[in-house]
């Protein structure tokens, strides 16, 4: 039985940050592989810098190229909007019953777990793998508090990398070099779609 990590995101664009983190999760956790979960569009909100779908999942394909342990899920785009994490673990559970499923997330995500649905259901059945985040301060709420003591987490000194989505469309809009900050073949595809620069 293989152990799954459950990375969701935007990945607009997936950048070094995702890929340290995904591979520190491979090596250094119990988990065997992690699959990149590409959040879809909402139809019903703005659109704005959110590339489509299948442009981030491409994108999400060449950053991780042929690490075996990595791999890029659709799985949000075939079920019902809005999307819901627990919802989409009881689709994996059914369709993957050979593997065991957790979840990865940064630490401001936890943060506001108590806002997710069906949030008590979600940390008795799943393991949480929480990996730091700059300026992740804890809110006072009750109701977190209860959802963090019956919770399942394993907190994981993954290296910190302060890059963000957000400050790499900023960098390309402004005409600044971002291949840095992301897998070369991610890069070369931005570039030559001419994403971000609007």
């Amino acid at each position: 039985m293989s152990k799954i990590g459950l990375y969701f995101g935007s990945f607009n664009p997936i950048h070094t940050g995702h890929i340290v983190i995904a591979g520190y999760m491979t090596e250094f956790t119990p988990i065997e592989e992690i699959w990149f979960v590409v959040s879809p569009q909402n139809p019903l909100k703005r659109k704005g810098t959110l590339l489509d779908n299948y442009q981030r999942l491409h994108m999400v394909n060449l950053g991780i190229g042929k690490n075996y342990r990595m791999k890029a899920s659709d799985i949000e785009f075939h079920l019902p909007l809005p999307s819901y994490t627990i919802h989409t673990l009881a689709y994996l559970e059914e369709k993957h019953s050979g593997h065991t499923f957790s979840l990865v997330m940064g630490e401001d995500n936890l943060h506001t777990l108590h806002k997710w649905k069906n949030a008590a259901e979600l940390v008795k059945r799943y393991e949480l793998y929480v990996y730091p985040r700059p300026r992740s301060a804890k809110p006072s709420s009750s109701a977190l508090d209860t959802i963090l003591s019956r919770a399942k987490i394993r907190y994981v000194k993954a290296p910190l990398m302060d890059i963000s989505g957000t400050f790499i469309r900023r960098g390309i809009r402004q005409g600044r070099d971002m291949s840095y900050f992301m897998p070369a073949p991610v890069w070369k595809y931005i570039d030559e779609m001419g994403y971000y620069r609007k």
